[in-house]
């Protein structure tokens, strides 16, 4: 029996989704919660309740935690323990690290030559409010967050000094983008083992908010991409060796622009827009790459 392990979030539909999937190809099924894992060293040896995780043929990462920190950083860090030992995991940790950190996974792409929205990274508040009144409008972001949370649009003519030192006491390195007109919607470019799968589209609802994010009341919807859009994913996700990624992609009057690559896209999307099973190409794939 092949036993390949999911480490994700017990009842979230796209977790389950994937132990589903593996299950049906397998006969096995194990959900990994991090928060259960104890990791011996020098041995390398990491234990999840009663199953020792070496022992799995492979694993893999479909959301390393509910809430997005620096936490999930050590997390990934004792999976890579796991790696060097020869496990094979997807994606590879090293590589998740590295998207993790919208930070980090800016200058990667901003190294790639990937057209990105103008963006400021400060400690200090005098150059976050001159950076935002260069920019008129501006999106706050946090170093670790998905769907949005945590994210502000301020605008130059009524950001105050003490907002901006209110987010900088939770975000001591401030990420500050200038906020890029939108067609009402943006863009989930989908990549399976570095091959282009599908893209789908997340719509504005209300207009009395700024974000596309399904967390605040945005839809799914089907979208055929231009090749230029396509293109540009493909090579936004190239700068990362990930088995499975979502590129998020605005298309703005300037042409298509990259916000994030991300390593945890989720499944919904593209059930609901492209009539596709992620769950199961992605089990079909792991499967494939271990040999089976």
């Amino acid at each position: 029996m092949t036993r390949i392990g999911v480490i994700g979030i017990g009842g979230a539909w796209s977790t389950e989704r994937l132990l589903d999937a593996i299950e049906r190809k397998t006969g096995f099924r194990c959900l990994v919660d991090m928060s259960r894992v104890r990791l011996d060293l020098p041995s390398g040896e990491m234990q999840h309740d009663d199953v020792d995780l070496l022992s799995l043929d492979a694993l893999v990462i479909k959301k390393i935690g509910a809430i997005y920190s620096t936490d999930l950083l050590d997390r990934l860090d004792m999976l890579r323990m796991l790696a060097s030992r020869g496990l094979r995991i997807f994606s590879n940790p090293s590589e998740i690290m590295r998207v993790l950190n919208r930070l980090t996974c800016t200058i990667t792409l901003q190294s790639c030559g990937i057209p990105m929205p103008p963006t400021i990274i400060t400690e200090s508040v005098v150059h976050a409010m001159s950076g935002i009144q260069e920019f008129g409008d501006a999106i706050l972001k946090p170093l670790f967050s998905t769907k949005a949370l945590g994210m502000q649009m301020v605008s130059a003519d009524s950001v105050t000094m003490s907002e901006l030192a209110a987010f900088q006491k939770q975000n001591t390195v401030m990420y500050i983008q200038k906020r890029v007109d939108i067609p009402g919607k943006d863009l989930g470019v989908v990549f399976l083992g570095g091959q282009y799968l599908t893209t789908y589209a997340r719509v504005k609802t209300h207009k009395d908010t700024w974000t596309t994010s399904t967390a605040f009341g945005g839809r799914y919807e089907p979208h055929e991409p231009s090749a230029a859009v396509v293109a540009l994913a493909q090579k936004s996700q190239d700068a990362f060796n990930l088995d499975f990624t979502c590129v998020d992609i605005v298309e703005t009057g300037e042409g298509p622009m990259v916000f994030e690559v991300s390593a945890f896209g989720g499944f919904r999307g593209i059930a609901e827009t492209c009539n596709i099973d992620a769950a199961e190409r992605y089990a079909a794939y792991v499967l494939k790459q271990i040999g089976n």
